[in-house]
């Protein structure tokens, strides 16, 4: 039973957020509105009837890049969160290694603005 303690917590807040995830599917299926109509089940996109079907529209590639370019540098600000708070633990060495990183996003930044993926009136 000693080995059980240790992941005791971790087995009941399994257990709650379970018990708490099918309690809301079994009340939203129980209290939910029951009347399907064809305005309903269309997709609503942003307050506007969509036209035509989503297999027809074509997305600029920019899009994505932009997408990509988010995805990237959002990660890359994540990975600062945890050194900031103990730089001063980690020393001087810490603080060049962490300044060159950021001289490599700056260059890969001014890398994509010169290739004007940032540019939307084209």
């Amino acid at each position: 039973m000693s080995e059980l303690n240790p992941y005791l917590g971790i087995l009941l807040l399994t257990v709650a957020a379970g018990g708490f995830l099918i309690t809301m599917v079994l009340l939203a299926s129980v209290l939910g509105p029951k009347n399907v109509t064809k305005t309903k089940q269309m997709p609503w996109e942003c307050g506007a009837i969509p036209v035509g079907s989503v297999r027809e529209q074509r997305f600029s590639i920019r899009f994505y890049l932009v997408a990509m370019l988010f995805i990237l540098f959002d990660i890359e600000v994540i990975f600062m969160y945890p050194w900031a708070v103990i730089l001063e633990q980690l020393g001087m060495f810490a603080l060049v290694q962490m300044l060159s990183f950021m001289a490599v996003l700056v260059v890969g930044l001014i890398y994509v603005w010169r290739k004007g993926v940032l540019n939307w009136n084209d």
